[in-house]
C-alpha cells in the first residue's frame, strides 16, 4: 500500500491542535492498513491512537506475545486465570476425579500436584517463608497427613513441607484444613514464585549480619496480595541470606539477596547492605552471579517485585525450555534488565563493585545438626536429623511437644531437609535431647548422611528414573559405616535432569537414568556452592545402581588413604583428573576413558 500523507493543511496551522491530533491518528491508522479502535477513561470509544491506548482491534496478545504463538500452558493462562478455580476444585473432589492435562497444570497454582503414574494420588506443596512453622501448624499438618495422606510429612530442598498420597476427593478438604492453620499452598507450583527461603538461623546467629526474617515474610505477603505476581513465564526462586553460619544456597536462585558489610571510606556510607545475585539455575549448570547492585535492606522487597514484573512482562512465553530468567538476561544483557527494573522504581538503584564489600562470614557445613549456642545468653538451638526429609506424623508431633515444652513453640526447616528447634535453655538441653531420642530422632549423623539431600524420586514423581530417597539413604548409611570421615560430604541425589536436588552442587551428585531398563545414575563429583562454588564434573555418564555403590566405596577409600591433612573431598577431587578419579572407582569399562 502506498504511503498515505496527511493533507498539507495540517502543517499550515489552519486547524486547531485537537483537529491536528485527530487527523494524525487517523492517517497513522490508515498507513498501517489496519483499523484502530481505542477506549478513553470515560468508557467512550475513539479512533484516535493518541487518546485511546492499545488498539482493541488488533490481534490479541498476552504479555506482548501474539496469542497464536503461545505455548499450551500460556494459552491456558490466557483463557482464564488458574487462580480462579474453586468451582472446578469442588467438582473434581465431588466426583473423585483425576484432572486432565490442562487441569493438572492449573491445580499446581494451588499447590496441588497429581503425581500419576508414580502414584494415583495428589501431593500438596506448602509455603513456609523462611522455613519457619509453629508447633500448632506442625501438629495440624501431621493431622492432615494422617487423615488424608500417607502418614508422613516431607521436608523439601526449599525448606518447605509436602503432604503426599491423598485422593482427588480430598483436595478441597486438604486445602481448607491447611488454610485453617494460617498456611497456604497458593503459587507453590507451576509458573510462580516458589517458597521464599532465608537463613534458618535468622535472629539466633551470632555470625549473621542482619536478621532476614522480616524480608522473607514481607515478600511472601506481597506476593499473596498481588495477583500479577503469579503466572510468570516459568518458576522463580528467591532467597535471603543474612551472611551467617548456615547457607541458604542463594547462588542457586533466580534472585539471591546476600547481606554484606561495607566498611568506612567506601563509596557508600558504612553499614549492612545486600548484594543481588541473578540467574541461578544449577540444573542448567549456572550459578547466580553478582549483578553489581548494592541495596539498602528497606529496598529489597520493592526491587524483588520490580524484577519479577520485568520478567513477567518480557520472559519467553512461546518456548518453556527458554522461559527462565536466565534466558531473558542472556538475550538482553544484565544492564538492560537493570534499566527496565529501575523504570519500575521511584528510587535509583546503586551500582558499586563487589570488591567494596567485606568477605562473607565463614559457612559451617555441619551447623544444621547438633547442639549449638545462640547469642542470647543461656539459649541454644538443636539441629535434628530428618534423613532425606521423611518425617512420620508421630515424630512430627513429638517435635512439636519438645519445641513447646523446652523451646519457644517454633520449628525451622532448612534446605538440607532437616529442622532446627531454637531457644532451648541450657538446663533443658539434656531433657530435650532425651525426648527426641525417645521419638526415634537423633541430633547427629555421619558426615555423609548429614549432608544428604534427595528429591522425591520414582516413588512419587512421574519424571524420576530412580528411587532417589531410598538409594540416598542406603548409600549414605553404607559410606558412613565404612569410613569415619571428619570433613562433611554432601551427597545430592536427583531423579531426572530437572535436578530438584541440585546434583551439580554436591560433593557427590547423582542423577537418575535408566540403563537397560534398570535404575542407574549419572555420577558427578566436585560440586559446591557459596565460598566453595563449583559445578560438579561428570565422572560416569551412567552406572547401574549396584555399580554406583561399589564405585563410591572405592573412591572414598582412596580419599581416606590419600587425602592430605584437613583436605576436603571437594579439594581432593579438584586436584585429580577425571581419568584418575575413574581409576580410583575401579569401574573397568571406564578406566581408560576421560581426561
Amino acid at each position: 500500500m502506498a504511503e498515505v500523507q496527511a493533507p498539507e493543511i495540517i502543517a499550515s496551522g489552519e486547524f486547531l491542535s485537537e483537529q491536528k491530533a485527530y487527523l494524525q491518528g487517523f492517517f497513522a491508522a490508515v498507513a498501517q492498513n489496519y483499523p484502530y479502535v481505542g477506549q478513553v477513561g470515560s468508557g467512550q470509544f475513539t479512533a484516535d491512537q493518541n487518546l485511546g491506548g492499545p488498539n482493541l482491534a488488533d490481534a490479541p496478545t498476552f504479555f506482548n506475545t501474539p496469542v497464536e504463538d503461545l505455548c499450551a500452558e500460556e494459552r491456558w493462562k490466557y483463557d482464564s486465570n488458574p487462580l480462579d478455580l474453586w468451582d472446578e476444585l469442588l467438582e473434581h473432589a465431588a466426583e473423585d476425579k483425576v484432572p486432565n492435562a490442562e487441569f493438572r497444570y492449573r491445580f499446581k497454582f494451588h499447590g496441588l500436584f497429581h503425581v500419576a503414574p508414580a502414584q494415583d494420588s495428589f501431593m500438596m506443596r506448602l509455603r513456609a517463608p523462611g522455613g519457619i512453622v509453629s508447633t500448632h501448624q506442625l501438629r495440624g499438618l501431621a493431622d492432615i497427613a494422617e487423615r488424608f495422606g500417607c502418614g508422613r510429612l516431607d521436608i523439601t530442598t526449599r525448606a518447605g513441607v509436602q503432604i503426599r498420597e491423598f485422593a482427588p476427593r480430598s483436595i478441597v478438604d486438604v486445602l481448607n484444613a491447611v488454610r485453617c492453620l494460617g498456611m497456604t499452598s497458593q503459587g507453590s507450583g507451576a509458573d510462580n514464585i516458589r517458597n521464599i527461603t532465608a537463613s534458618p538461623l535468622a535472629g539466633i546467629d551470632a555470625a549473621e549480619l542482619i536478621d532476614v526474617r522480616p524480608y522473607a515474610n514481607a515478600l511472601q505477603a506481597y506476593i499473596l496480595n498481588s495477583s500479577d505476581m503469579f503466572g510468570l513465564p516459568r518458576k522463580f526462586n528467591i532467597a535471603f541470606d543474612g551472611g551467617g553460619t548456615i547457607s541458604t544456597l542463594a547462588d542457586t536462585n533466580d534472585i539471591g539477596f546476600l547481606a554484606v558489610r561495607i566498611a568506612e571510606r567506601k563509596s557508600v556510607p558504612p553499614g549492612v547492605y545486600f548484594r543481588v545475585l541473578l540467574c541461578g539455575i544449577t540444573g542448567h549448570r549456572q550459578f547466580a552471579s553478582d549483578c553489581g547492585l548494592l541495596l539498602r535492606p528497606d529496598q529489597l522487597v520493592a526491587v524483588a517485585a520490580a524484577m519479577v514484573r520485568v520478567f513477567a512482562e518480557h520472559g519467553d512465553r512461546t518456548d518453556r525450555k527458554k522461559a527462565r530468567l536466565k534466558y531473558l538476561i542472556d538475550k538482553w544483557g544484565t544492564d538492560r534488565f537493570l534499566e527496565e527494573t529501575e523504570r519500575k522504581l521511584t528510587f535509583p538503584i546503586v551500582r558499586i563493585s563487589a570488591e567494596e564489600s567485606e568477605s562473607r562470614n565463614a559457612i559451617d557445613r555441619t551447623a544444621h545438626l547438633g547442639i549449638h549456642a545462640q547469642p542470647q545468653l543461656g539459649l541454644h538451638y538443636i539441629g535434628v536429623v530428618v534423613p532425606v526429609g521423611w518425617l512420620p506424623v508421630g515424630q512430627a508431633r513429638a517435635l512439636a511437644d519438645v519445641a513447646d515444652r523446652y523451646g519457644s513453640g517454633e520449628i525451622r526447616l532448612t534446605v538440607w531437609q532437616n529442622l532446627l528447634l531454637p531457644n532451648i535453655t541450657t538446663q533443658n538441653l539434656d531433657a530435650a535431647r532425651e525426648a527426641l531420642r525417645n521419638a526415634g530422632l537423633e541430633v547427629e549423623a555421619g558426615r555423609v548422611l548429614s549432608g544428604t539431600v534427595a528429591c522425591t524420586g520414582s516413588r512419587g514423581c512421574r519424571f524420576a528414573a530412580t528411587d532417589t530417597k531410598g538409594h540416598a539413604l542406603e548409600l549414605a548409611t553404607l559410606l558412613d559405616a565404612a569410613f569415619p570421615v571428619l570433613q562433611p560430604i554432601n551427597l545430592h541425589v536427583t531423579g531426572c535432569s530437572h535436578s530438584c536436588a541440585q546434583h551439580y552442587i554436591g560433593d557427590i551428585g547423582l542423577m537418575g537414568v535408566k540403563i537397560g531398563g534398570e535404575p542407574g545414575y549419572q555420577v558427578s563429583v566436585g560440586g559446591g556452592a557459596d565460598n566453595d562454588q563449583a559445578l560438579a564434573r561428570e565422572l560416569f555418564p551412567g552406572l547401574p545402581y549396584k555399580e554406583v555403590q561399589s564405585a563410591l566405596h572405592n573412591i572414598m577409600k582412596q580419599y581416606m588413604e590419600q587425602a592430605v591433612q584437613g583436605e576436603s573431598f571437594l579439594e581432593f577431587c579438584g586436584r585429580h583428573t577425571i581419568r584418575e578419579l575413574r581409576g580410583f572407582c575401579k569401574v573397568e569399562r571406564f578406566s581408560e576413558v576421560g581426561a
